[in-house]
């Protein structure tokens, strides 16, 4: 293992979240978002806003880090930091820069956040409504490409048909992550639970993805706070380690237009290398996994790319039992995650990692020392992170 590595120099000591709003209701501003979720994770640490010295984000959160310390009243700002492009798929990476900034000096207590309010600037997921398209987007949104849903549909239908995955490997994702909302109050899909029937009958977004393959839209704001490793256990809960944090994407990822070379991808074969390298794990030492869901068809391919599974071996593993906390070979998604949880760009993947090490989850796996994290699927760049335990140090 490298000694240029952050495993277990930092960890995460506060947790925060706002009420998880749909989309376009939220009675606040999204800066007023982003501070309550900041305030609220420095209570669950046990200290004043004063003290973060340190902001990162991304996914072109707006909220600018001078504008919220003034507001905090913090000391000094001595780092501050934006997880440029792929969207959902800089949740890990920014964790990683916060804690790259902690464990090299650069600032001692960072808080990485992300704040949504749809209402207030426009509405994620939406197709191009301009009259006009330039660009890249030109090659694309006239021939029905305008959506997220609709773009990833492309890669998931290569892989569905590359590899013979049937549409159930997707519904038992959807269901699992219903399931473990059904016993977390914060979720916004909490108390509306999803079924085999109801999953079959619901409209076609785009094939593959029906309905309850794809995330929520939501509004509101999430936050976690990271100090040193020298410093976590000054903390009221247990300290969770940061084990791991890489991003990035493979050769011509970016490439515009749906002319990547390598097509059916979710954009972790190379990043999953790295993330098990710094860890100084393997798939078989996770206990839980949070993966981000824009399309159940990304969640699949991702998994399958960081090694849990081969694509053959897909339709046996997908299934319902042995998804859902607390016995499943795999327990996924255990808040509910960005399909029935909240769509906070995934930071709440993150939180729920989190809970699991502290054993405070909602649908907790026992004696859960490892969890983890994949963040963005099918975008570049994408993120992946790993906690742990103080036993795993």
């Amino acid at each position: 293992m490298s000694t240029r590595s952050l495993r277990g120099r930092t960890a995460v000591v506060g947790l925060g979240e706002t009420t998880y709003y749909k989309r376009g209701q939220s009675p606040d501003a999204e800066m007023k978002l982003a501070l309550q979720a900041i305030v609220r994770a420095c209570e669950d640490a046990g200290i004043s806003p004063r003290e973060i010295d340190g902001f990162a984000s991304f996914s072109n959160d707006r909220n600018d880090p001078s504008q919220l310390a003034a507001a905090l009243g913090c000391k000094e700002l001595k780092f501050s930091n934006m997880q440029w492009g792929g969207g959902g798929g800089g949740g890990s990476a920014a964790i990683g820069n916060a804690a790259a900034a902690v464990a090299t000096g650069i600032a001692d207590c960072v808080v990485v956040f992300r704040a949504l309010a749809q209402g207030q600037f426009g509405r994620f997921g939406q197709g191009a409504t301009s009259s006009t398209i330039s660009g890249n987007f030109a090659h694309t949104v006239p021939y029905g490409l305008m959506s997220p849903a609709q773009m990833f549909a492309m890669k998931v239908n290569r892989f569905m048909h590359d590899h013979g995955v049937k549409q159930e490997a997707f519904r038992a994702i959807a269901l699992a992550c219903y399931h473990h909302a059904q016993s977390n109050p914060r979720a916004v899909m909490y108390g509306r639970p999803l079924d085999e029937a109801t999953y079959d009958a619901s409209r076609w977004i785009t094939e593959p993805f029906h309905l309850y393959d794809c995330c929520l839209e939501n509004d509101g704001a999430a936050a976690m706070i990271l100090v040193s490793a020298e410093r976590a256990r000054d903390f009221p809960h247990p300290p969770c380690y940061v084990l791991a944090s890489v991003g990035g994407s493979h050769y011509r990822a970016g490439a515009p237009v749906h002319n990547v070379p390598d097509y059916a991808t979710s954009t972790f074969k190379t990043v999953a290398p790295r993330l098990w390298q710094m860890a100084g794990l393997k798939p078989d030492d996770v206990d839980v996994l949070q993966s981000y869901e824009n399309f159940t068809g990304g969640v699949l391919m991702s998994i399958v790319e960081h090694g849990f599974v081969t694509p053959e071996e897909c339709n046996d593993f997908f299934q319902f039992d042995n998804l859902v906390a607390p016995d499943g070979d795999l327990p996924l998604n255990t808040s509910g995650g960005n399909l029935a949880e909240c769509y906070m760009h995934g930071l709440g993947l993150n939180i729920e990692a989190v809970r699991q090490i502290r054993g405070t989850s909602t649908a907790q796996v026992p004696r859960a020392e490892v969890s983890m994290v994949i963040s963005g699927p099918m975008v570049t760049p994408v993120s992946s992170s790993i906690f742990g335990a103080e036993a795993t140090l």
